[in-house]
């Protein structure tokens, strides 16, 4: 059978949300927004094993409650996201492992996952060869590799420019470019999926060659897999910007809702 853990990377300071501590500490709906997207996962009964990779000067997590969770290990992380999932994917590699292990990494500050979206994503485990006889040692380009939440892009989308406005003011001004088809574009959401060895692989190739990693998918991607996308919630939101917060707690009292009905 195999083994599904759950990777938090959580080593961030949150400096675009303007607060005092790292933004998965802060309060929404009476709990930590890392408390809500631990409950989220720690919910679902194929969900084992919690990995969360914390800054080396993190005191707040083990205050938690949900700490003692004997579910959930903690380890430290690295100084960017790519470096502290790296972190979390050597921890449980030097774990022995009788089946197959897939990773689910997801954010921290994302709290608002639905169930029916994590059920959807962990479909793709059942579906792929890495699950089966070809394990996590043989890879092929064009084998089913895993996937992630997704949601289609619904705005016009608009590609800047800077340019000075010398005779304005000494700043750089941000001007329109030109208008982005936005036909096959989708964000990028998490929980991501992947085969743990097959990710390990893949992120510390990508790290090793200095390419630009922003998510689990893109080290996929650039080792030439390609990832599946799975239509996911749009209140799947991740919490980065102050009014973030407002609707994170829209969302959660609604779930909440969901959930009495």
């Amino acid at each position: 059978m195999t083994e599904i853990v759950a990777l938090i990377p959580a080593a961030g300071i949150g400096s675009r949300m303007q607060s005092e501590c790292p933004k998965q500490y802060l309060n929404i709906a009476g709990k930590t927004i890392i408390e809500h997207t631990l409950a989220a996962l720690l919910e679902h009964p194929r969900i084992q094993q919690i990995v969360i990779v914390l800054n080396p000067a993190d005191t707040q997590f083990n205050q938690l409650a949900i700490a003692s969770d004997p579910r959930i290990t903690t380890v430290i992380g690295g100084d960017e996201r790519a470096d502290s999932v790296l972190a979390g994917l050597n921890y449980l590699s030097d774990l022995s492992a009788e089946h197959p292990v897939w990773v689910l990494v997801h954010d921290a500050a994302r709290p608002c996952l639905h169930r029916d979206d994590l059920d959807n994503l962990l479909q793709l485990v059942d579906k792929s060869p890495f699950s089966s006889a070809l394990r996590d040692s043989q890879y092929d380009g064009e084998l089913f590799c895993g996937g992630l939440l997704a949601a289609p892009v619904r705005d016009t989308m608009k590609r800047m420019v800077i340019s000075p406005v010398e005779k304005i003011s000494a700043e750089k001004s941000l001007f329109v470019d030109h208008t982005v088809d936005r036909n096959g574009l989708w964000h990028a959401l998490t929980p991501q999926l992947f085969p743990l060895q097959l990710l390990r692989d893949c992120l510390m190739k990508a790290l090793s060659e200095q390419a630009r990693i922003t998510d689990e998918s893109s080290a996929l991607e650039y080792c030439g897999y390609r990832p599946v996308l799975i239509k996911g919630r749009a209140d799947n939101i991740k919490v980065t910007q102050p009014e973030d917060l407002a609707l994170a707690e829209f969302y959660l009292s609604r779930k909440s809702k969901e959930h009495i009905v």
